[in-house]
């Protein structure tokens, strides 16, 4: 059974750009003998877990030590660095749309790109680079290098929109809950669960927002002419979604101490409706106690109209204490 070049080099795709929006796929044994014409851009996309990928990013991507370190490093964080020659390295990530994954736990994207030519690495799958292969195959891909950064940057901003969105629409249920039914309690730890997930897609979408602000003012000689507005339309996006972050983050607090306070306000009036039984029954409860006393004296131990008399007694007081607490407005 032959491998295939992901099993066997681990190519994930490989794509040459016809500068028109479509692209043609060839496989690892084409890489050494290709040639591009002028019109034409390579996008190598590879798993970098894979210790083929490694060595031929080492040993045949003419690439430096610097970079190949950098782009293989275990854990990094969103960032743009500059070569020399007009190179650039570029650290994004994506939403986790993997099956049994948590959406904001999201998938480092490493990509090197000059004039003519793309690599990209990951980890895990990304649907990003699903989509952007999709529109090459259609004719409606990118054109150039420049573009597919910028085509791949778009896609992954899509996703955020969608699973910002979500957050957003579970706040939304919540709070409706909230407002419908006077008993619903919303579920404390779910509640966290949403904040924090809210807190982990802006710890890594803000300095993605600066990279894109960065690649706004840093224009390349490689880059389309337009394509600064794009970068600048994809930083603009980003600022809305952290504000709607923001916003999510700060109505699940409201939403948790709507909560408390409606706990806090159920146990004040517990605990008052208990105050006013006890106060009601502590001078009844003293008389009865007194009453009880197994000693000689007891007024009306002997008469048979005794404990009619107490029992009479006692109704009076209950009927001046509920005079008091009347006037008082306790009751």
């Amino acid at each position: 059974m032959q491998l295939s070049d992901t099993q066997q080099w681990g190519l994930v795709h490989a794509f040459v750009l016809d500068g028109r929006g479509g692209a043609r796929a060839i496989a690892y044994a084409d890489l050494r003998d290709l040639q591009l014409s002028d019109t034409q851009s390579l996008w190598l996309h590879w798993d970098r877990s894979h210790p083929a990928a490694q060595a031929w990013l080492r040993g045949q991507s003419g690439l430096n030590d610097f970079a190949c370190d950098v782009l293989l490093e275990e854990n990094t964080r969103p960032r743009v660095l500059a070569l020399p020659n007009e190179e650039l390295l570029l650290f994004l990530r994506g939403v986790n749309l993997n099956p049994d994954s948590a959406p904001e736990d999201m998938i480092s994207l490493r990509v090197f790109a000059d004039a003519r030519r793309v690599i990209s690495l990951r980890l895990r799958p990304l649907r990003s680079t699903e989509a952007v292969i999709r529109l090459l195959m259609e004719g409606k891909g990118p054109k150039t290098a420049s573009e597919v950064l910028v085509y791949l940057a778009d896609s992954m901003t899509d996703r955020v929109d969608d699973l910002v969105v979500r957050l957003t629409e579970c706040v939304d249920q919540e709070e409706e809950r909230l407002e419908l039914d006077e008993r619903y309690g919303p579920e404390h730890d779910s509640m966290l669960s949403l904040r924090r997930r809210a807190a982990s897609l802006r710890r890594f979408l803000l300095p993605q927002r600066e990279i894109y602000a960065q690649l706004t003012r840093n224009r390349l000689s490689w880059f389309v002419e337009d394509d600064a507005d794009y970068w600048n339309e994809l930083s603009n996006r980003l600022i809305r979604y952290l504000e709607e972050l923001d916003l999510v983050r700060e109505r699940i607090d409201l939403v948790l101490e709507s909560e408390r306070r409606r706990l806090s306000e159920r146990m004040n009036r517990t605990m008052y409706i208990f105050g006013i039984i006890t106060g009601f029954f502590l001078p009844m409860t003293f008389l009865t106690g007194l009453l009880g006393v197994n000693v000689g004296g007891i007024p009306g131990a002997q008469s048979p109209y005794g404990f009619a008399i107490a029992c009479l007694l006692i109704g009076l007081i209950a009927l001046f204490q509920w005079w008091i607490f009347r006037r008082l407005r306790w009751i």
